[in-house]
Formats: C-alpha cells, structure tokens, sequence
C-alpha cells in the first residue's frame, strides 16, 4: 500500500444524472415502502463520519428504492452522501455481487474496488472513519390479496433475477416492498486488526454477506432449493449409518435394502417448502379470515422480531383448534417473518392435502415412535432442520385441547429438540411460546360428541368436505399473543452447569435430560398462560356458567363482569396478558350478537342465560382463562361456607393446595408468591366493600349470605370449586379405603366414577369434572409430594396427616358435596372399580 495517501478531496456536489431522475419519477408511483426500523435516525449517530450505504445485489431499480427509502427517512441520498466521501464517486452506494456486463470489462463477482479505496483511506489517515450501513430490500416479499394470483410469481425469493423479470416484480409488488436498515458497521474496527488491507476487506464482506443472508432468511425464509441434498444428508448421517447396520443385522436383510427403508423413511418425513406455495397460500388464507372473524389482532410480536435473527426460533402454541396450524404461520409470514416448518401427524398426509401441506412447510410424525430405526431417522431430520437455521412449530400439548384447558407437555420433540442442539450448540435456540384465544370455535359440535364417549372421527376426504359447511358461519375475533420466549441455553445453565460435557458425545443422552425436558414443557405452558388474553365470551363464560341454571339478572352481570376487569387490571396476572377493552354493557350485547347469551325480558328486570348445549361449549371458554382468577377465586371459596376467617388460615389452606392448583393450572409462582398474591387479592377485596377486615386486619368477614356482595364472591368462587372437589374426592377415598388397598390406577378409575355420579347428581356439567387426566395429574403430584408412596406391591400408602388434610376440606366444601362424595361405601366402590377394569380390558 501507498503511504503518501492523499487527504479528503473537496467536496464537488455529486449531481443525480437527469436519465435517472426520469427512471426514479416513472418508478416512485409502482412503489410503497414498509421501512423498518420506522426512526433510522435512531440507529445513525450524529457525528461527521461520512456514510456508505451496502445493499446485498447491484441494480438500478434497488439504487432507485434506496434513493426513496433515504428521502422518506430524511437521510442523506446516495447521491448527496457521496460528497462526503473521500474517494471520488458518484453514488455512496456498495452493492456485495453484481451482474456481469453486457459491454466493457466485466467486474469482480464478490470483491468491491469502493470498499478497497475506502480502506487504504482509512487505514493511512487515523483520524478518520467511514461507516457502512447495511440495508436490506425486498419486493413483494407477501403480495397483497388485491394483487392478483400472478403476483406470486414475481415475490422475493433467493434467486439473483434478470432485469426483466425485476421489472415484472416492481409492476406487480412494488407496493409491497420492504427496506431494512441495520445498524452502522465501523471500517477501522473491522480492518484495525489486519495485518494486510485487502484481508481487512475480505472479512468485512463476509461479516456483511452473512448480514444478509441472515436478514434474507429472517425475512423469506431459509434457501429451501435442496431438498434431496437434506434427506441425502439424513440417510448419511453416522446416527442413521447406525440404525441402518443395526436394522439389516436385526431383521437379517440386505444392507442396501434397510438404507432404502431408511431412505423412504425420510421421504415420508422431510417437508417440501415453497415460497410460491406459501405466497400462494397467504393470498388465499386472507379472504378465509376475513370471511369467518371479524379480526385477528396480535400483541407483543415486536418482541419476538428482536430475538428473530441469529436464534434458532422454535413456535410452541397452545393447541385449541385445527386452524392453529394455519393462523400463526399465516400470521408471521404476513408481518414479516418466514414460514416455520410445522410438525403434523401422519394421519393428515391424505391424497392431495398432504403433498400440499407438505409444500407448506409441513413435516410429518407417526403418532408413535416404537420402531427405533424411524425414530432415529426423525431425529436426525430434526437435527438437520435446527442445523440449517430453519424455524420450527410444533405443539407440545399432543393434541388439540378438547375441554379448553391447557393440556399436560409431551416431551417427544422437545427431547428431540434439545439433543439436537446439544450436537450442535453453535447456534442458540429460543422457544417462543404462544397463546391463541378464540370466541367461537369450528370443532365445537365434534368436542361436545368426544367428551360424552363419542370416538374421534379419523382425517379424510369425507370428514374434510362435511368440515367445509362451517366455513359459512362468523367466528368472532381471535386474539394471538406471544408469550415472555424460553432461552435453551441459561435454562441448561440451571439445571445442570456442566452440560457442555454432553456435546462432545453427540450420540449421548445424559441422566439429565429428563429433568430439562420436563423443566422446559412446563416453563413453556406456563408462559404461555402468562400470554393469554381475556375476551367478552371468556368473561361471560366465567359469570354465567358459576350460577345453577346459567343465567343471571342483567344488573348483577353486569356487576360481575366489572368485578372481574377490575380484578384483571388492579392484579394483573404478567405483563403479557391483554384484556378486552369492552365495558361491560358492551360485553353482554356482543355476547347477544354472536348468540353465546339469550336475553329473557322481564318487568322487574331482564334475565340473562344460557342454553343448556350453549352452556357445555361455553366450559371450554371459561377453561381458557380459569388459571387467571385462581388466586381470588381461592380467596373467595374460603368464604363459601364461612363468615369469618382468620387471615394466617386462608394463607395456610392455600400454601397447602396450591402445588396441586398449580400442576393443573400451570401457575407462574412459587408457594411464597402465591401466599403475596392472596394478601393482595383480600386487600382488593377488602377495597371493593366485598370483605371486611377488623381493626389489625387479622380476621376477615364476609356480608350476609344473601347480599349482593357475597353474591358476586359466591360466583367468583365457582371458577376454581370443581378443581377443589376433585382433590377431595381423591382424598376421601383414599383415606376412606384405607392404605395398601388401592394401586393408583384403581384410585383414578375410582375418582373418575365418584366424579360422574356427582355430575349427575349436582348438574355439574362441566365436561372436564371427571377427566381421567386430571385425576391421574392430582394422584402423580401426590407421588411427587411424597403425601402418598407405593408400597412393595404397589398399593397406596399414606400417613394419618392425609385424614387432617382431608378434614380441612369441610372449610371449604359443603356438607352436600361433602355427603354425596363419602356416600359411596368401601365394598360399592370395590365393585365399580373391578367393573371398571373388566370393561376397559374388553375394550
């Protein structure tokens, strides 16, 4: 390099060439431009470094897009920021790769003479900097659904296109397009360490390129032009060479013929990813929603884009109905982040539909994993899927929740998940958790049918078509909101520190793994429920469905929907839970117009209520949003049958109940939080004229029992009365039949039975009364607690503390509850229970 570099020229004004105002003048009507971030200035500090925009491909029209996206930003132009240079040129402009020339000599591919020049400059004169600021462009990265079905065709993609073929894109999804500016890289940090000029520029372009090819990725999605090359690289992988050896030894066949099977395995897996299917599919899913909901509107998606770039994001949403699987994806696509891959069960790969989900990003699971040999291939997909950068989705709950309720984690791809990044831990990954939150639902028919006893009705053509009537109906809004996103790696920080020995075994599963897994389900569920949303039918639900006959006077509904706002807002449950903005008088007319509610006119004041079909499909609502009120639903169901309590035995009973409370609910804090949250809550109470305290606030009244005020605690209370009913069924019979006389598949199957008979007897209709899984949950918490243990032959035992913690119930339940629960004698539910049996082994 020269040493005698010359000083910045004077500045010559750098004029725009008139053929380029005529081009830029004919271009500015085809083009909107969706900038981001929408302050630039905030990422441009304000200092005399002159300034070199780098865009990722040379052209004119993205030259002309640059040009725009400066003067609607208020930054300098190229043009104009070319003044400052100190080298001589006409446009402050760096483009990575270029198209070759059609006359004269053809310039470098990949190398730029600009960023050389800049660099002898910088690198002779200390004193002086030059500041590059990458910007990112894309047309028609998700044509409008005015734009026409040709559109598609000419969106965003990873190809480098001709000049025509940009010019078919700017007429037809120029309106769509969107400039990035990222923040300012410094030349003299990135060349300051190069002992050679022309190294320092190499490094700088691949610190930019991988910029954009991130950014690409961030914005379009992964390259997804090779999927043969992937599924070459499944069957080729050590893990899968393995099964193979282990499969053709097992089963005593040809070692070309097991690679086959392993070979058609991946086949049957790997998802097809199409940008044109999926542009395709975002245009016509938009007339879908806005034909079937009257919204769908999205909180805290600004966070997520934060975290979007440089993690690799796994979507874990809640699982409430089948247009999940379509609504987020659709929905991220639409603003701005790619499609993930979605994990679907085999039994949707029909004729048709499968090829084109597959094309969607779908990838496909067996519902069981038995077979060791595709086990292993799946996994490796998954490895190869986390390798590669490319999202993922999937739903940990299993199924679809057919009560509301959030379900229990299943681990199976969350271990795949974790093992995968424990081979190759380079690139973080983040689980985004994520709460969608209906007012009406498509399956509501098909979930009433399941839970009375009626068998799933398998995927099919037919089941598809008779599907397709519901599509006339409206749906109300849907509201999505990401929840507070799981980090992989300080999560494995705290459970085990020294979790980096299991990388260097990529084939290894340490004892460890487990514990993470369950750690990370639950943390994942528990934030989703921290992201929920409360909406006009979930608050109806919660009022209407607490009274006997599901129906209130007008006056009083409208007292408890403000009860419950002002609950929701003086106690928040997390920072991400949003709240419907409707008062309460609005609420009830909304729930009137989508015909949840039935108004009964009457001289001394209208009724409102529930069809008794209505009021079974209004459970999964209330379901939703059950975990929301449980601290002050326990506050107030201390005061069922109670007038005075002391505050030191509210806060006790509740310690106590609160583990299982919060392994069925999902509940964010720990038992001393949960003690802070009841104390807050009997102040709100308190505040609210609903509780009394004497003068040292240790004792607590309610009013009279028929008083407005011990109403509206009465129908509070309900929300979390059918949980504590349960456990006191689990209690009593356990106590009742004495230890080592149950297994604890005996005790379920006991549980669920005493449950029906009471559903039956007290029109406790909620389907979710005697699910056999929460009973199973409440029985496995016990285990945990060590309040009950297995005995040698597997039978239950306990200590005589159970028989006080049941006695601690009559606080709490009524005698009614109390009497119908402790009806059944020993020998009575001896017999049911070898019924029972006998009839789920025929089955």
């Amino acid at each position: 390099m020269n040493d005698s570099q010359p000083a910045p020229r004077p500045p010559e004004a750098a004029q725009v060439p008139a053929w380029l105002k005529a081009f830029g003048a004919l271009l500015r009507p085809w083009i909107r431009i969706h900038r981001t971030p929408e302050d630039v200035h905030a990422l441009l500090p304000d200092d005399a470094r002159p300034t070199v925009y780098v865009i990722e491909r040379y052209g004119l029209s993205d030259t002309l897009i640059l040009e725009q996206a400066c003067a609607e930003a208020g930054l300098p132009s190229p043009y104009a920021a070319a003044d400052e240079l100190p080298i001589k040129r006409r446009r402050a402009v760096v483009a990575l790769s270029r198209r070759p020339r059609v006359f004269g000599r053809q310039p470098h591919p990949t190398r730029s003479e600009t960023l050389s020049l800049l660099a002898d400059f910088v690198r002779a004169q200390p004193g002086h900097d030059v500041r590059l600021v990458p910007v990112s462009i894309f047309v028609g990265r998700a044509p409008d659904r005015e734009s026409g079905w040709f559109s598609v065709l000419f969106s965003e993609n990873w190809v480098v296109v001709g000049r025509f073929r940009r010019l078919l894109a700017l007429a037809l999804n120029g309106r769509d397009t969107h400039v990035q500016f990222a923040a300012p890289v410094s030349l003299r940090d990135v060349i300051a360490d190069q002992p050679e000029p022309e190294r320092g520029v190499r490094k700088l372009q691949r610190i930019l390129r991988a910029h954009f090819r991130r950014i690409r990725a961030a914005v379009i999605g992964p390259d997804l032009s090779h999927r043969r090359t992937l599924i070459d690289g499944v069957v080729n992988a050590a893990p899968v060479q393995q099964a193979i050896d282990a499969n053709a030894s097992k089963e005593g066949i040809d070692r070309d013929k097991a690679a086959r099977k392993a070979r058609a395995f991946a086949w049957e897996i790997a998802a097809d990813q199409s940008h044109l299917v999926v542009r395709s599919a975002s245009f016509m899913l938009t007339g879908l929603w806005e034909k079937i909901y009257r919204g769908v509107h999205m909180n805290h998606f600004a966070e997520l884009r934060k975290i979007v770039p440089g993690h690799e994001v796994v979507f874990v949403p809640c699982h409430r109905s089948t247009t999940d699987d379509a609504l987020l994806p659709y929905l991220l696509y639409r603003n701005g982040l790619p499609v993930p891959h979605i994990a679907a069960g085999v039994n949707l790969n029909l004729p048709l539909i499968g090829p084109l989900l597959r094309r969607g990003g779908a990838f496909f699971l067996r519902r069981s994993f038995s077979d060791p040999f595709y086990s292993t291939v799946f996994r490796e997909y998954m490895s190869q899927l986390i390798a590669r950068g490319i999202s993922l989705m999937y739903f940990i709950e299993g199924g679809r929740s057919r009560t509301g309720r959030t379900l229990e984690p299943r681990g199976g791809l969350l271990s795949m998940t974790l093992r995968s990044f424990l081979r190759q831990p380079d690139r973080p990954v983040v689980f985004q958790p994520v709460y969608i939150g209906y007012e009406k639902i498509m399956e509501g028919e098909s979930y009433i049918g399941e839970l009375s006893g009626k068998p799933k009705e398998k995927e099919s053509w037919g089941a598809l078509l008779r599907g397709l009537g519901a599509l006339r109906d409206n749906y109300g809004a849907v509201t999505v909101n990401f929840g507070e996103p799981v980090f992989l790696t300080p999560l494995l920080d705290r459970i085990e520190p020294d979790w980096r020995v299991a990388t260097t075994n990529p084939d290894a599963k340490p004892a460890w793994l487990k514990a993470a897994v369950d750690t990370l389900g639950e943390r994942i569920l528990v934030n989703i429920n921290r992201a929920a949303h409360a909406n006009p039918i979930n608050l109806l639900a919660v009022a209407l469905l607490a009274t006997p006959k599901h129906a209130m006077a007008e006056a009083d509904l409208l007292a408890q929907l403000e009860l419950y706002k002002a609950l929701l807002s003086s106690l928040p449950y997390s920072e991400r839970v949003t709240l419907t903005s409707l008062e309460p008088a609005e609420i009830i007319a909304y729930g009137e117009k989508m015909q949840w509610i039935r108004r009964i006119a009457h001289p001394l004041g209208d009724v409102l209520t529930v069809d008794a079909k209505q009021g079974v499909l209004l459970s999964y609502f209330r379901n939703n949003v059950t975990h929301l009120f449980a601290t002050a639903s326990w506050v107030a169901c201390c005061f069922l049958n109670n007038r005075r309590l002391a505050r030191t035995s509210i806060l006790r009973l509740g310690r106590l109940i609160y583990p299982f409370v919060q392994a069925e609910l999902f509940l964010p804090w720990s038992e001393e939080e949960f003690g802070e949250r009841i104390q807050k809550t009997l102040d709100f109470f308190i505040a609210q004229g609903l509780l009394e305290a004497d003068a040292d606030g240790r004792i607590i009244a309610r009013g009279p029992g028929q008083s407005d005020r011990a109403f509206r605690l009465r129908a509070l209370a309900h929300t979390l009365l059918p949980a504590i009913e349960r456990y006191y069924i689990g209690l009593a019979l356990l106590v009742k039949n004495g230890p080592h006389t149950l297994t604890a598949g005996e005790l379920e199957n006991l549980c669920h039975l005493s449950a029906q008979r009471l559903s039956l007897l007290h029109e406790l209709n909620a389907p979710e009364f005697f699910d056999r899984s929460l009973f199973r949950g409440f029985i496995q918490k016990l285990r945990e607690r060590r309040v009950v243990w297995a005995d040698e032959n597997g039978k239950l035992d306990f200590d005589l503390t159970l028989e006080e913690v049941a006695k601690d119930a009559r606080v709490i339940l009524s005698r009614e509850i109390r009497h119908g629960i402790l009806k059944l004698t020993p020998e009575k539910q001896a017999e049911l229970t070898r019924n029972e049996v006998a009839a789920s082994t025929e089955a």
